[in-house]
């Protein structure tokens, strides 16, 4: 034994005690390491993991319902969802770029070049708004560093019908128009915030805390009532285009509350189709739109003449031959209809006797009823941009200002507007503040004339549905109908054009406790008549009518039988 161990050779164990050494060395070292990563450094090492795995992210806050008066939706959100990625993840995403385009639309190219274009940007959208449905298709390629955010879009169950009022929210469920925009910070909500653990190609893996609660966005009950808005639009989209008419406006309210049950416009447009939106069609023109009222003033004309006291119902009013000279200014009666009173004024629309009348008055008591209906000043409905017509002060008339003025010329308003004003008249003088939200109880309003002269106008505007009256298109049968015809030429580059004009109806039913107020505006008509009593009258008497079944309203207008009638069982 002794002479085997001699035979190992010297250097062989110089260099085996220096390898097991080392191997010592290694494994004391590595033992350490191992104690100082396992006790010593421990809490860095997890808080660095954590860094690298515990994300934060947005709760995207649902926003609110807008629904009509009976609770059917109007604007509602739905789920969906966005796909971004980080552009320093292009060079592994790129394999899966053909079939992610499958889905996204484009091609494999673009998708590259749009990840391309955001180098040095924190993340980049490859698509976004799209269904749950469609998006299990992208979550099974697992593609590395494809991030995923649950997002809500804005769909319009109404369409096109109510289009114009509700508005419409952008690809971040931000209001740009209507009440959507109006009422942008009941409806939003506010985002929250959470931590959460992504595993390593970014997917979420579970939640780990809440940083800021979720606010679902608030619910808007509008006065509005789909029903009649849809009968009101079907109406007037085929009067324009009956009509080929340029374009046309109806306001409906509730007369008990102040309440828009209806405001439709046309040209509209569909707020579900992003792609075709266009400024002009998106144009809200009953809140919007300026016009001239016409013939549909003169009832508040008479209003003015019966609260000064100047005139009385019976009084005669002269309209001599058919025309009056005020300054240098001839007016005239396409008739000349004598001597004749208000109520015939109102009947037959004689310029001729509006101006009388009108003359006869203090321009600041013409002016203070006018203002006082609410002309000059925006109804304060809340609708974003409405415009305050155009009414100057007294102090500024000429005599001639006064004239026009009794027949709707020289001052500006809204359907909207004209709306309100005669409001005042189907509410027994007091004005109530329109409201496009609902209004539960029924506002006192503010009395701007006496029930005596609302009274009296009531019946004076049953007038011109009468037989000779030029609004008997205007009738709704079973029901007692008070309104006014207006037809205005359009002020063009060179003056007033004779081959233009606007057509208007406004009026209220039934007469004998009215519950809706209507206003028909149909603008340039250029086939089939222009005239007020042609144009917008028979389409006020179909969207009443239906209105007044809808709302329930009791007929006031049917014969009394002869005998008793007994329903059959």
């Amino acid at each position: 034994m002794g002479r085997r161990a001699q035979a190992v050779p010297r250097g062989f164990r110089i260099r085996f005690a220096v390898c097991a050494a080392a191997l010592a060395v290694s494994t004391l070292f590595l033992a350490g390491r191992a104690v100082q990563l396992q006790l010593l450094e421990s809490e860095f090492l997890e808080s660095r993991a954590d860094a690298q795995q515990v994300m934060e992210a947005k709760i995207v806050a649902r926003r609110g319902r807008i629904l009509d008066r009976n609770g059917q939706p109007l604007a509602v959100s739905a789920p969906v969802d966005s796909f971004w990625v980080h552009p320093d993840s292009l060079e592994k995403l790129r394999p899966y770029l053909p079939r992610l385009a499958q889905v996204f639309g484009g091609t494999a190219g673009q998708l590259a070049e749009r990840i391309e274009r955001a180098r040095g940007r924190e993340f980049v959208w490859l698509k976004r708004g799209l269904p749950p449905s469609r998006s299990q298709a992208v979550l099974d390629l697992k593609a590395p560093g494809l991030q995923l955010r649950r997002e809500y879009r804005r769909y319009y169950p109404a369409g096109e019908i109510a289009g114009h009022l509700v508005g419409f929210a952008g690809i971040d469920e931000n209001g740009q128009e209507g009440l959507e925009l109006a009422f942008d910070s009941w409806l939003k909500g506010r985002d929250g915030r959470k931590q959460v653990v992504r595993d390593r190609l970014g997917r979420h893996v579970r939640d780990i805390a809440g940083i800021s609660p979720l606010e679902r966005g608030r619910d808007l009950r509008l006065g509005l009532d789909l029903r009649i808005q849809y009968l009101a639009h079907s109406e007037l989209k085929e009067a324009v285009e009956h009509h080929n008419a340029r374009s046309g406006s109806i306001v409906m309210l509730d007369a008990w509350t102040g309440d828009v049950l209806a405001m439709v416009s046309q040209p509209s447009f569909n707020p579900n189709d992003r792609g075709r939106l266009r400024p002009g069609n998106y144009r809200n023109r009953a809140a919007l739109d300026l016009f001239e009222p016409g013939s549909t003033i003169k009832p508040l004309v008479v209003a003015a003449a019966l609260e000064s006291g100047a005139w009385t119902p019976g009084e005669p009013i002269d309209t001599g031959p058919g025309h009056i000279r005020v300054g240098s200014k001839i007016i005239r009666d396409r008739t000349p209809l004598g001597v004749i009173d208000l109520a015939t004024l109102l009947r037959r629309s004689s310029q001729v006797g509006a101006t009388t009348v009108a003359m006869k008055l203090e321009p600041h008591r013409f002016w203070e009823t006018l203002t006082g209906v609410g002309f000059g000043r925006a109804t304060e409905s809340g609708f974003p941009g409405e415009a305050d017509g155009s009414l100057d002060n007294y102090k500024y008339w000429k005599p001639v200002d006064q004239a026009v003025m009794a027949y709707g010329y020289g001052l500006a308003v809204t359907a909207l507007q004209l709306a309100r004003a005669y409001a005042v008249l189907a509410t027994g003088g007091r004005t109530l503040p329109v409201s496009l939200i609902r209004t539960e109880d029924r506002p006192g309003g503010v009395r701007v004339l006496s029930a005596h002269t609302a009274a009296l106008m009531t019946e004076l505007l049953e007038q011109p549905l009468g037989p000779g009256g030029t609004a008997t298109a205007a009738r709704v049968p079973g029901y007692r109908v008070a309104g006014k015809t207006g037809t205005t030429e359009k002020l063009g580059p060179e003056g007033y054009d004779s081959e233009r004009h606007t057509a208007l109806f406004v009026g209220f039913a039934p007469a004998s406790r009215p519950r809706v107020v209507a206003v028909v505006v149909i603008d340039d008509p250029s086939a089939n008549g222009y005239f007020g009593g042609q144009v917008a009258a028979p389409v006020f008497s179909r969207v009443v009518a239906g209105a007044l079944r809808l709302v329930g309203a009791p007929m006031d207008d049917v014969p009394q039988a002869g005998r008793t009638l007994v329903a059959a069982r």
